[in-house]
């Protein structure tokens, strides 16, 4: 379980399953990935449905934020979505970039990407595209997105670092992202550290907050600025899987915190300005003489 390649079909798994699953079931769960807890309904995912462009056939109930909502997304934009899953993010960040705009999901799960591309017919969205592909190596173009967001993604890829440069790479100069993401302070017990649900779970795949700024910065990303942080709880059931009873007291009462927090970074360089519309063009006739 311990290989790259492993770890990533353990994750491949898990989410084509969840993309059948009902959204009752994954936000039941941690991070839609375990067994549900009896004791709430959910723990990491954030509420979405006042959220403008919401889509709730396209929310699974996983995450753990809300990148859309401080990702400062303008019109005409194009965005990127790691792990897509659903379509969820990309439909609210496509209300943002309207028609004009251009949103681009990646997930490497196929059966995610088929709910997806489902989900962006029935919209009618011929500006929303899905494409199936690992976020540490994107199937993009340099420099094409003026925004990338993320949502509880980073922490299923074990190389991180190689996904936050293919996030510098893929963004224009002067372009941002806003990801949510699981973080650490203080060190997990090993149970939960080594198990692979408990990493396809969003938990055990986790890195020490002051680490996952530190390699945001070393990939060469400005402005960096802490936008939300929220406690995450595991409920005792979840964590009776793996510990004692007596671990479990120990594990509450102890140092170790995890946290959502979602993380703003800007590429250096100056972005470039959009073309103008021509507005006499448009609105004029033809058949008036004025153009």
């Amino acid at each position: 379980m311990n290989t790259e390649d492993q770890l990533k079909e353990v994750v491949k798994e898990r989410y084509g399953k969840i993309a059948e699953q009902d959204k009752a079931v994954n936000a039941a769960s941690c991070c839609g990935a375990t067994t549900p807890s009896n004791k709430v309904y959910n723990i990491m995912m954030d509420d979405y449905s006042a959220v403008e462009g919401y889509v709730s056939d396209a929310d699974l109930g996983l995450g753990c934020g809300l990148p859309t909502q401080f990702a400062k997304i303008s019109r005409g934009d194009t965005v990127i979505d790691l792990g897509s899953g659903a379509g969820n993010d990309c439909f609210v960040a496509r209300h943002e970039t309207g028609a004009e705009g251009k949103v681009i999901g990646i997930d490497f799960t196929p059966k995610m990407i088929n709910k997806a591309r489902i989900n962006a017919d029935k919209l009618g969205f011929n500006n929303v595209e899905f494409r199936e592909g690992d976020i540490d190596n994107m199937p993009v173009a340099d420099a094409i997105a003026d925004v990338i967001v993320s949502n509880c993604v980073l922490n299923l890829v074990p190389n991180k670092p190689k996904v936050i440069k293919e996030i510098f790479r893929a963004l224009k100069p002067g372009g941002h992202f806003s990801i949510s993401d699981i973080v650490l302070e203080g060190q997990l017990p090993t149970a939960l550290k080594a198990d692979a649900e408990m990493y396809a779970g969003c938990v055990a795949g986790a890195i020490q907050k002051e680490d996952y700024l530190e390699q945001i910065k070393k990939a060469g990303f400005k402005e960096i600025t802490v936008q939300k942080v929220k406690p995450i709880v595991i409920p005792d059931d979840i964590l009776s899987k793996y510990l004692s009873e007596s671990e479990v007291a120990t594990f509450n009462k102890g140092n170790t915190g995890i946290f959502s927090i979602s993380v703003y970074a800007k590429k250096p360089g100056v972005k470039a300005l959009k073309p103008l519309v021509d507005i006499q063009a448009e609105s004029c006739e033809p058949k008036t003489g004025c153009c």
